[in-house]
């Protein structure tokens, strides 16, 4: 299979490159119009440079030393000195992906021609993605204002043939060996540049863009293991039905409705909570799914009209503009960004909570509706899924420590110049923390549920609901029976739901979930 190749113009990108790029190694092209802004720009910011007029980022220092003019000889030293400095960052090194991504938003930014970036940088930029060299950029270092600085200033760094990048292999070495091996030059920055690289929101964008294809498929996947869990404890599945949803019209919750009527189509375990212990209605958790779902459902629809405006933008400052001025301005504010991954996370929080809610309604024979206590197979001398529950439920605690928002705090820096900040990098590190545990946390849920489902002896679940758990079962999580090591059964139901093999199995039953 040819790998998948991204052209870049001077209108932004699309979510899918940012993915194609991070996690599939897509190449990069520049489009002949990107190659032709970026020349045109330059020649705006080489004029200023020739003038005596002091203009930010192009003839005077950074920040709150902005006021200083610097002469001709010394900037170049200026460029190279904004990447050393900046490059500050601390802590574990952030995963392959997000550098990928921040990189290639950094050079979509470029390629708008409102940077003023000589084309060869841009090309060298595309040319290290290619090589598959990735910078080595840490977790701590940017307030999400004035850009993700620190992170983007390794990024930076690895283009001047300095600091430590990863190879293909994954090895750690020093950037200017990786170049060397692959051919390509190491960059000298003239003026404008070095403040260019690294003066944007790429690093919270491209998180939060790869969260956005993540949540995409783990909400229809908890759509999934929350009817197989209304299946198991002998739910009905009539608050499921369209008018009821069709007059509270918010279209993410009709979205999950529909979805768990698709999974729960021909079963022959709904419609019995008339039978030995009537109920009038199901617990919340179960008849409220679509709801909550629903509305995790439109804040994801919220959060991907934003990444879009984001992806169409040109982060900088100063910009240049197509009538020559190169202006000062706030576009680097993350706040955009910041506020739907902080709002991401309060949904992912939510979700995690009533699937949690579910699992252990089904393990406890007060309220499961005639299933053995914890779905064990000896009661007392097997515990069943007891301490899964233990560990669905610290995923969920953290997800709710996780969901405090990042974006209400603010830490002054620059000597008070840069005196309030999105502090949007944080908020997308703890967001993608959140998805993961969402995972876990579904894992264990579709565990119980297809384990309780084949309890309910006598009784057929729905075909969707069989093609899951025969699809589950395949791939190594293990059913019913007397206790066993149970940390590589969920590992496997974890692999299971994060590699779409749930999905898949549902979908194949149902059609396309949405």
């Amino acid at each position: 299979m040819d790998m998948q190749t991204v052209v870049l113009g001077t209108f932004g990108t699309t979510a899918a490159d940012v993915v194609a790029v991070a996690r599939d190694n897509a190449r990069i092209e520049l489009s002949a119009e990107a190659k032709s802004a970026l020349a045109a720009s330059r020649e705006i910011v080489d004029a200023l440079a020739a003038k005596p007029d002091p203009v930010y980022g192009v003839s005077t220092g950074f920040g709150a030393l902005a006021t200083r003019h610097i002469s001709p000889d010394l900037r170049a030293q200026l460029q190279r000195n904004i990447v050393r400095s900046h490059a500050a960052g601390m802590g574990p090194r952030v995963e392959r992906e997000v550098v990928r991504a921040l990189m290639f938003l950094r050079l979509k930014t470029v390629c708008s021609g409102h940077t003023g970036v000589r084309p060869e940088v841009a090309q060298t930029m595309a040319d290290i993605l290619n090589a598959g060299i990735t910078p080595a950029v840490h977790e701590y270092g940017s307030l999400g204002c004035s850009g993700d600085l620190a992170p983007l200033s390794h990024c930076a760094l690895t283009l001047l043939g300095e600091g430590d990048a990863e190879g293909p292999d994954g090895t750690l070495r020093p950037a200017g060996e990786l170049l060397a091996e692959h051919g390509i030059r190491p960059v000298e920055l003239r003026e404008k540049e070095g403040l260019a690289l690294l003066n944007g929101t790429d690093g919270m964008l491209g998180m939060l863009v790869m969260a956005l294809a993540d949540l995409e498929r783990i909400y229809r996947s908890a759509d999934v293991t929350a009817a197989l869990s209304l299946e198991a404890l002998l739910g009905t599945d009539k608050v499921l039905a369209a008018e009821l949803h069709a007059i509270r019209p918010h279209p993410g919750q009709a979205a999950a409705a529909a979805n768990m009527l698709k999974v729960l189509a021909g079963s022959g375990l709904t419609g019995h909570h008339q039978d030995d212990s009537p109920r009038v209605q199901d617990a919340y958790s179960v008849r409220c799914a679509p709801q909550v779902a629903g509305a995790g459902r439109d804040t994801l629809a919220h959060a991907r009209v934003v990444a879009d405006r984001e992806l169409a933008a040109a982060v900088d400052n100063p910009v240049v503009l197509p009538d020559g001025r190169v202006e000062s301005n706030g576009n680097f504010h993350g706040a955009p960004v910041a506020y739907v991954l902080d709002f991401l996370a309060i949904a992912v929080a939510d979700l995690g909570s009533i699937a949690e809610r579910r699992t252990d309604r089904l393990l406890d024979k007060n309220r499961s509706h005639g299933l053995p206590p914890f779905l064990a197979d000896d009661a007392g001398v097997d515990s069943g899924l007891m301490i899964a529950q233990y560990t669905q439920a610290a995923l969920v605690s953290e997800l709710k420590r996780l969901a405090v928002p990042a974006s209400a705090d603010s830490i002054p820096s620059s000597a008070m110049q840069e005196d309030h900040v999105s502090m949007g990098w944080s908020a997308a590190r703890k967001l993608r923390t959140a998805v993961d545990n969402l995972t876990r946390i579904v894992a264990v849920e579709l565990y119980a549920a297809t384990r309780g489902i084949e309890l309910r002896e006598g009784l057929t679940p729905a075909p969707a609901s069989q093609a899951v758990i025969a699809a589950a079962r395949a791939a190594g999580v293990q059913g019913p029976g007397p206790d066993r090591f149970l940390a590589p059964d969920l590992a496997a139901a974890e692999a299971f739901v994060r590699g779409g093999g749930l999905l898949e199995a549902a979908e194949s039953v149902t059609g396309p979930l949405a």
